[in-house]
């Protein structure tokens, strides 16, 4: 069965913005999901529709509520009847001192990073089931892998969606649909705008590639995993230039 529509959340900018872009080029519809650049994501949507002919609608809303989820989801049924490919991308992060985050911190990075995966995941499948096709492709972090420091919430927000990978994977391999991860290294994203530049020189230095990555780089990849056979499912695929 050919696929043909995507949902990507957090794709007003960066690694999302650059997804859309890509699966837009290939000719597939979406759905793009923010939770505050309303002017962002429709000049996006628009550029999309008129640059490469596709249809294309925008939601703004929180992924990690789950009344914003299903809204944004009974949309999608009522536009295209469900989605072929489900892109969890939102993410944020919080840097600093584990003993200085508070609870208030905790809760919202692994709400936005993981449990956006878990209420995105749950909705985006039974249309998926019914057609016994679908792949699901979770932007991780090698953090979730090695863990970072001053970066406890982050990390473990993604080790939790690396092993909601692996899990999920398991049981949806009978019906055909593919659950993958890409752990990004260090891309070049407004998410790492807070590094200095000798900050920057430093992180670059440690990468065999020497450089940072692209959102455009993430892009190619997630929209290879969204072709590829559901037998390639369950793998956390590192995307981070020999860093990890």
């Amino acid at each position: 069965m050919k696929l043909h529509t995507a949902l990507i959340t957090g794709a007003s900018r960066g690694i999302g913005a650059a997804t859309a872009e890509k699966f837009a080029s290939e000719g597939w519809n979406l759905i793009l999901t923010c939770i505050h650049s309303r002017e962002r994501i429709e000049e996006l949507a628009e550029k999309l529709h008129t640059g490469f002919g596709i249809t294309c609608h925008t939601f703004v809303g929180d992924m990690g509520q789950e009344a914003d989820v299903r809204s944004c989801f009974h949309q999608a049924e009522s536009y295209f009847g469900g989605i072929d490919v489900l892109v969890n991308n939102v993410g944020i992060s919080r840097v600093g001192l584990f003993t200085d985050l508070s609870l208030e911190d905790w809760e919202s990075v692994m709400r936005t990073n993981a449990t956006s995966v878990f209420l995105c995941t749950q909705q985006a499948l039974p249309h998926m089931l019914r057609q016994k096709a679908g792949s699901v492709i979770n932007i991780s972090s090698v953090w979730g892998c090695v863990g970072a420091s001053c970066e406890t919430a982050y990390s473990a927000s993604k080790g939790a969606v690396n092993a909601l990978t692996k899990a999920l994977a398991k049981e949806l391999a009978p019906s055909r649909i593919s659950v993958n991860a890409i752990a990004c290294g260090a891309i070049d994203t407004d998410m790492n705008a807070c590094f200095t530049k000798e900050e920057r020189l430093a992180i670059a230095g440690e990468i065999p590639a020497g450089r940072f990555g692209t959102p455009g780089e993430v892009a190619e990849l997630a929209f290879s995993l969204a072709l590829q056979p559901p037998y390639l499912t369950g793998q956390i695929i590192k995307l981070d230039g020999g860093w990890i």
